[in-house]
């Protein structure tokens, strides 16, 4: 791997295989690993609110027996109290590691250009790698597979519908997007993303019919209609989105068993009801699980190389 995970763009198929396989061990023996980054520290500078992505970079670098030290907005003031440069710089004196999760991604990239030490997207507004790597993870620990299956992802051409392509393309997963008009992914990624599949066998798909797109869909995947940042289009996008609701009828397109996906956190009633979510094919809570598991992988790629995976 590079030094920084930026995106998934950056990995190629056998490094996302080689990921999900050292995941596997993570998530099965834990104790395996409980030293692999002991004495190392990891720097959390989140701009943007966070759950899943704090606490499971969190504890997961605890359980691989390092520390891990919170820099939210109040702390480091990016390119107000202190150029992101000058922090980047001072911070790789300090830490093993940097995850950023932040808005823009020139500032992701300016990070990672300046620090000496590896550099996590924690999620950005192009893309969220960790979210798109624990979720082909799940669809992998669920199926056993990638080949043949499809994927629907219905809602936002948004940072983590950006991520799917990316991670769908490099592992042979087909994946069919259903999207609202003038809410699709970047044009850009997608005719990316869809060259990488022609070499992988992913077949990728753009709908504005989110009924034609969930027809013979394995697994069903929404997210909020307004991301973070994007509060003040709330309204406009619930009038945009109102038809590409994951809900009964909906699901019932595909076939009876398609589990069900969210990266959470859900407006339950908006992009999905709660009868689909805490339904028995919802597999939303094991997908946040695994996102600390996935973590705890990329961590110890990228902080504890010569570790391998292995323990002594």
């Amino acid at each position: 791997m590079k030094k920084d995970l930026i995106g998934i763009k950056d990995l190629n198929s056998k490094e996302v295989e080689e990921l999900l396989e050292l995941t596997s061990e993570l998530k099965n023996d834990p104790a395996k690993f409980d030293r692999t980054l002991k004495g190392k520290s990891l720097a959390l500078i989140f701009e943007k609110p966070s759950n899943r992505t704090y606490v499971s970079f969190q504890v997961g670098m605890y359980e691989l027996g390092g520390n891990s030290i919170y820099l939210g907005p109040e702390h480091i003031k990016l390119g107000v109290r202190e150029s992101i440069p000058d922090i980047a710089r001072t911070l790789s004196r300090y830490v093993d590691g940097i995850v950023f999760r932040t808005f823009a991604q020139k500032s992701l990239l300016e990070m990672a250009k300046y620090s000496k030490v590896p550099v996590i997207n924690g999620l950005s507004d192009l893309t969220h790698p960790c979210q798109g790597l624990a979720d082909i993870y799940t669809i992998k620990e669920k199926f056993g597979k990638f080949k043949g299956l499809i994927l629907v992802y219905i809602g936002d051409g948004n940072n983590v519908c950006h991520s799917l392509l990316y991670a769908a393309s490099k592992v042979g997963l087909n994946l069919n997007i259903a999207t609202p008009k003038g809410y699709a992914p970047d044009p850009a990624i997608v005719e990316e993303t869809k060259k990488i599949g022609n070499k992988t066998g992913c077949r990728i798909k753009l709908f504005l019919n989110p009924q034609e797109a969930v027809k013979g869909a394995d697994v069903i995947y929404t997210d909020v209609w307004a991301s973070m940042g994007q509060e003040t289009e709330a309204k406009k996008r619930e009038k945009a989105f109102k038809d590409f609701q994951v809900n009964n009828g909906l699901v019932k397109k595909a076939f009876k068993n398609a589990l069900i996906m969210h990266c959470l956190p859900a407006h339950r009633g908006l992009e999905i009801t709660s009868e689909i979510m805490d339904s028995l094919n919802s597999i939303v809570f094991d997908q946040a699980e695994n996102r600390m598991h996935v973590q705890k992988a990329i961590l110890i790629k990228l902080l504890a190389p010569e570790a391998n995976g292995n323990e002594d």
